[in-house]
């Protein structure tokens, strides 16, 4: 019963100097708001990045592409291997590389070619040829039509599926199935071109058979999916190649945790029918773009936390002077309590209340200010910068039971000082204290 009225009489004093305690509060709550908001936004930058990693791709695949340079005796020198990717390697790894779901051979233009519609509309834009597998290793939806299917690749079929935003862009909204659109080469980049008698400009027909759902634009490569043509791969090569050579490789592993187990049967697997060589082609791994925002974002939670640690301490140095100065002050009405009765424990714990009602307080405060300080970064994030649509709001809610918890073992770190001085003051001299 006493330590309850102790406790009470500790509050009242909190709420007897509103602001000397709102003063020593404000320590805790920046220090605790400022770690929650770098948090929160930091948290929001790596949904962005694991977005982009499941819209393109996923962080289970992986590629593989033929280098103009490779890294040999610790410098970049000219890759001069006379090996390169054909349609061969696909059905090889898949055959023999237990770790890999799929392959998707690709021959990419990503941007700059000219796609005419049949009313004359004319956009500037990518084309790939592919195969069937790559709809389901991107796991990309349908608006309407069909897809690229094997049947299609074996005749060499001109027909094409379109990104999204070419309905408008072609065809003025209208159903863009069963048209033909033309697209314009050899001014520019053309995979496999092999002389400059080649660059002429020349234009091949296609006749689209399917629209994809919006896709969007990817960050780290800057291309949009939504602003592109997709062709059967055998079409590509007969139609504007000219020969069997394949530009990329795209490898979806059998899970996340298989991805570098699967990169190294596929080495293996290059080696067996490419002489030996495995150094012809460079491999990029969708989950290291994860793996480096989440070093980097936990060495900015540990650097955000030592700074926070550091606020803390000073806002508990803070609420110690305080509790000090309260000592001091109410050395009478401690020495009265003793009088009638009351322990040292109860004594005690009155301040260790006092002080841990204050760090807790000014916790709960900090979050409420970390949560709204995230939402109003997340916002502005959102408005500057441009390569997204929509920062996210994270706010992690292990991290509040961790600073409430932090807040209030500062409160009772900084507060026992001040408690023991208080519960051992002798009753005779605290009353005679004026």
């Amino acid at each position: 019963m006493r330590i309850s009225e102790g406790i009470l009489a500790g509050i009242a004093a909190i709420l007897a100097n509103k602001l000397r305690t709102t003063l020593t509060m404000l320590g805790i709550v920046i220090g605790v708001g400022a770690v929650l908001a770098m948090i929160s936004i930091g948290d929001g930058a790596k949904a962005i990045v694991m977005e982009e990693a499941n819209r393109f791709g996923g962080a289970d695949q992986f590629s593989l592409y033929r280098s103009g340079h490779i890294r040999k005796g610790g410098r970049w020198v000219p890759n001069r291997s006379k090996e390169y990717f054909a349609y061969d390697d696909v059905l090889a790894i898949e055959a023999e590389a237990p770790s890999v779901r799929t392959v998707v051979p690709r021959i990419p233009v990503w941007g700059g070619s000219t796609i005419q519609g049949e009313d004359g509309n004319e956009v500037r834009a990518g084309y790939h040829g592919i195969t069937p597998t790559l709809q389901t290793s991107m796991d990309w939806d349908l608006h309407s039509g069909r897809f690229i299917t094997y049947e299609d690749v074996q005749n060499k079929a001109r027909v094409c599926v379109v990104g999204f935003k070419l309905i408008d862009e072609l065809f003025m909204g209208q159903n863009p199935i069963g048209r033909e659109i033309k697209i314009v080469f050899g001014t520019g980049y053309r995979p496999g071109r092999r002389s400059n008698e080649e660059s002429i400009r020349r234009a091949e027909r296609l006749t689209v058979v399917g629209v994809m759902t919006p896709r969007g634009t990817s960050i780290r490569y800057g291309w949009d999916m939504d602003n592109h043509v997709f062709m059967p791969l055998s079409t590509m090569q007969d139609r504007f190649t000219g020969d069997d050579r394949v530009t990329m490789l795209a490898v979806q592993a059998k899970s996340v945790d298989l991805v570098y187990q699967a990169a190294e049967e596929v080495k293996t697997v290059m080696r067996k029918y490419h002489n030996g060589e495995d150094e012809f082609f460079r491999t990029r791994f969708t989950v290291e773009s994860v793996d480096v925002l989440d070093r980097i974002r936990k060495v900015l939670q540990i650097t955000l936390s030592v700074i926070a640690c550091v606020s803390l301490v000073v806002g508990g140095i803070g609420i110690m002077n305080m509790m000090l100065v309260s000592v001091n002050e109410r050395t009478r009405e401690i020495g009265l309590r003793k009088a009638l009765g009351a322990k040292q424990r109860d004594i005690l714990f009155q301040f260790l209340a006092e002080s841990t009602a204050m760090c807790s307080v000014g916790g709960a405060l900090g979050v409420l200010l970390g949560m709204g300080l995230g939402y109003f970064g997340s916002k502005l994030a959102s408005r500057f910068v441009t390569i997204v649509d929509q920062w996210p709001f994270i706010f992690a809610i292990e991290w509040v039971g961790i600073s409430l918890v932090f807040s209030a073992t500062i409160g009772i770190g900084f507060g026992l000082y001040p408690a023991f001085r208080a519960a051992n003051l002798q009753p005779v001299e605290a009353l005679r204290k004026e």
